[in-house]
């Protein structure tokens, strides 16, 4: 294992195709299997999230103008935790488990083995750049696997941060990291790996579903959608709009499992959005451009594409923006017509149509009538409604009374359904997604 203040002990090839031959022969040497090895890789990960912590909080501030605190929490922090849990539970993951044999096989023992894929590739997006890479990384690790990451091109800071620490700290025969833009990425795609995995949008995620059929590669794609909270009357609406606003206007909206649109049932709206209003005001103050933990869109284009979002509905709050800023207020709109072009595309960014529905009938048929989400969230206090939407609803995951913290649980699946997703991984799911499950039977002879 290389420390970090170790030369790599292999000098990195020329082109994706060179990086995926020289981690195709560092697998094959065994060294990744074992699971001192494993751990090792693990601790060297969290070492480096600790020593370069700075460094990491710097980059991801010009990235995204994430403050401090929200960046640790929802990065380093984030991805510590993963670790620690892996690290804990590691062992007993990876023993084989016994399976019980048929009379008519007797004598004779099965069991169930994990075996490493072989190389992965992690495909890293630019909203968390760090999280969304390293936390694939420690699971393709865990299981056994050597590992390229492709970081986000739009995140350029943590991108070269990325590529300069990943290699003084993990084993440069089984990591690497491939910088780059469309053309890279598309280079890598042509090469074979044994299992691709994907975080970002739909158009994206076929084209790498479709290099990956040439090679029959196995992919997760960890993709999002427009994510709906429904709010029942009779609920505690100060609080349901704290909680709003802290899992909404996170990162700027720039969050695939954040809040993407409200359904009001019966007559809450009005009163919600007075609360939502309030709630911005109390987090953010009243100007929320000089809050330090309020990040910046990531670049033009999108933010061209979400202030182009807020000609429909009546503003509520925010509204304001500054394009040479990339700042865009936390924003709530009301009367939005279902068929505005809000309503049409996942927002992903820090806008929050409230849109009123008169029952949970209509809640529900809303809510099915459209592409799977990553995520759905309701508050209410009525268990026939909690049993209603786990019955009839179909999401990546559903929760209740809190938006977005169900992935900060690492024993809890992370993934999407349909449009928003296929695979899953956090914890000991992260060791199912990066390993084959073998079934072993042996019988003797005699």
């Amino acid at each position: 294992m290389a420390g970090r203040d170790a030369a790599p002990d292999a000098a990195p090839a020329a082109g994706p195709a060179g990086t995926v031959a020289r981690l195709r022969a560092g697998f094959a040497t065994g060294r990744t299997k074992p699971l001192a090895w494993r751990l090792g890789q693990l601790e060297a990960l969290r070492t480096l999230l600790t020593e370069q912590a700075d460094a990491l909080l710097a980059a991801l501030r010009a990235d995204l103008g994430k403050g401090p605190k929200e960046a640790y929490r929802t990065e380093i922090g984030f991805t510590l935790n993963e670790l620690d849990h892996t690290v804990a539970h590691l062992a007993e993951w990876l023993a084989p488990r016994p399976a019980p044999v048929p009379e008519a096989f007797r004598p004779a023992e099965a069991r169930v083995v994990r075996d490493p894929l072989g190389v992965v590739l992690v495909i890293a997006p630019w909203n968390y750049p760090l999280q969304l890479a390293l936390t694939p990384l420690a699971g393709a690790l865990a299981a056994g696997n050597a590992v390229v990451v492709k970081p986000s091109e739009l995140a350029p800071a943590t991108s070269a941060a990325l590529a300069r620490l990943l290699p003084r700290y993990l084993d440069p025969q089984a990591v690497a990291v491939v910088e780059g833009a469309v053309a890279e990425t598309t280079a890598l795609l042509e090469e074979r790996f044994d299992h691709i995995f994907y975080t970002g949008n739909g158009t994206v995620g076929r084209i790498v579903m479709a290099a990956a059929a040439r090679n029959l590669t196995p992919v997760t794609l960890e993709l999002g959608g427009k994510s709906p909270v429904l709010v029942e009357p009779g609920v505690d609406l100060a609080a349901t709009a704290e909680r709003l606003v802290r899992g909404k206007f996170l990162n700027a909206g720039q969050t695939c499992v954040a809040p993407d649109y409200v359904l009001a049932i019966g007559d809450t709206a009005t009163a919600l959005e007075e609360h939502l209003a309030a709630a911005v005001l109390a987090q953010y103050g009243q100007d929320p451009s000089a809050d330090e933990e309020y990040g910046r869109i990531v670049n033009e284009r999108h933010f061209d594409r979400l202030t182009g979002l807020l000609g429909e509905g009546r503003i509520v709050t925010g509204g304001v923006h500054d394009r040479a800023t990339r700042y865009l207020a936390p924003t709530v709109l009301a009367d939005v017509s279902p068929e505005a072009p809000v309503m049409q595309e996942e927002i992903f960014g820090p806008i929050l149509p409230v849109i009123g529905v008169p029952d949970l009938d209509a809640a529900i048929a809303f809510v099915n009538e459209r592409d799977k989400p990553l995520a759905l969230y309701a508050f209410t206090d009525s268990a026939r409604t909690k049993q209603r939407l786990a019955e009839e609803t179909s999401s990546g995951a559903l929760a209740f009374g809190l938006p977005v913290s169900h992935l900060a649980l690492p024993d809890l699946p992370f993934g999407g359904v349909g449009e928003s997703g296929m695979g899953r991984y956090h914890g000991e799911y992260s060791i199912d997604t990066f390993s084959h499950t073998k079934a072993v039977l042996d019988k003797p002879l005699a």
